[in-house]
């Protein structure tokens, strides 16, 4: 348990890339929720089924999550939440160098109908998504993105940047896996393929979060700094000039 701060109402947390949050069909053991049961001598809503869990992240997403500790701590947390007052960025490695170095996206999302655990973007039904994004740096194939979403739907950073053809590196449920290597020339493609499978997650890592402490109203920034295996990748791509 990577414990970034921790008091008496809330703890934040680094969460591993391969984990999942709570259990569900197919995990039942090994969950971030059982390590926190295992953990903390206090949590939220105990007796519940998800006790100390305000919000998730994806598997394979790394990075800062926040634990409430008391009731009064998760209530609090939670409004912050549906009101959209927590602000997130995230750092994401996309393939593809973007026209636009920043600016809005704004879709509807909609769970797929062919696969429901899978999202995708639609004319007119679906729940608002909003997400800002800022290319940090870029390659000849894939650029370094900064995320900020400004709602929070289920995948909507891999499904905005999907949308917009940059798939987050690895993300094999929205194109960005070893399929999007077709195309490329031998030595290159034989390059990028050894890369992803190193990889073996998608690049996308929760780096900030800025909430209001729930007992002493207080702005908190807590950070999460990007895991060895996203570095690596990094550093492998420019020496090899991708």
């Amino acid at each position: 348990m990577d414990i970034i701060y921790e008091d008496a109402y809330l703890a934040v947390i680094n969460k591993p890339t391969g984990l999942v949050v709570h259990p569900g069909s197919g995990n039942y053991r090994g969950t971030l929720l059982n390590g926190l049961l295992y953990h903390f001598k206090t949590l939220s809503k105990e007796g519940s089924h998800r006790p100390g869990i305000v919000h998730r992240l994806d598997k394979d997403t790394s990075g800062v999550m926040i634990i409430a500790k008391t009731d009064t701590a998760h209530a609090d947390l939670s409004k912050q939440f549906e009101t959209k007052t927590v602000q997130k960025k995230y750092m994401g490695i996309t393939w593809g160098l973007w026209q636009e170095k920043g600016g809005r996206i704004e879709t509807n999302l909609l769970r797929k109908k062919s696969d429901p655990t899978l999202f995708e973007v639609h004319p007119d039904k679906g729940k608002t998504s909003v997400t800002h994004y800022e290319v940090l740096d870029e390659g000849r194939y894939y650029s370094l993105v900064h995320f900020i979403p400004k709602t929070g739907r289920t995948h909507q950073i891999r499904v905005h940047s999907a949308h917009q053809n940059h798939p987050i590196l690895g993300d094999r449920k929205y194109g960005g896996g070893l399929s999007k290597i077709k195309g490329f020339i031998p030595e290159v493609g034989k390059l990028l393929k050894k890369e992803l499978e190193r990889l073996n997650r998608h690049a996308l890592h929760s780096e900030t979060i800025c909430i209001q402490h729930p007992e002493t109203k207080s702005d908190i920034e807590i950070h999460a700094p990007l895991p060895d295996e996203l570095n690596l990748i990094l550093r492998s791509l420019k020496d090899n000039e991708l």
